[in-house]
């Protein structure tokens, strides 16, 4: 996040019944943040072991830094599942 980003709150709404549903939604998100994690891993690989031309190795180097901010998002959503009522 560069200092000119403004931080906000996002308030998501999501029916779910009972415990088995949060427990179905948390292995979901979990499942995606494992893909996430691998994605990441893959390309930070390449990148450390300096495949490609610089304009590649950049490019990693960006999508290496999304995928870490994705993997942030998730780990807030699966916080905020854990500690809703």
């Amino acid at each position: 996040m560069s200092a000119g980003d403004e931080v906000k709150v996002l308030r998501l709404e999501i029916h779910v019944r009972g415990v088995e549903d949060r427990t179905v939604l948390r292995g979901a998100l979990l499942s995606a943040r494992a893909s996430e994690l691998s994605e990441l891993e893959r390309r930070a690989g390449r990148l450390s072991f300096g495949y490609g031309s610089e304009t590649a190795r950049e490019s990693m180097d960006a999508e290496t830094r999304r995928l870490r901010r994705r993997i942030e998002l998730l780990d807030a959503l699966v916080d905020a599942l854990g500690q809703s009522s």
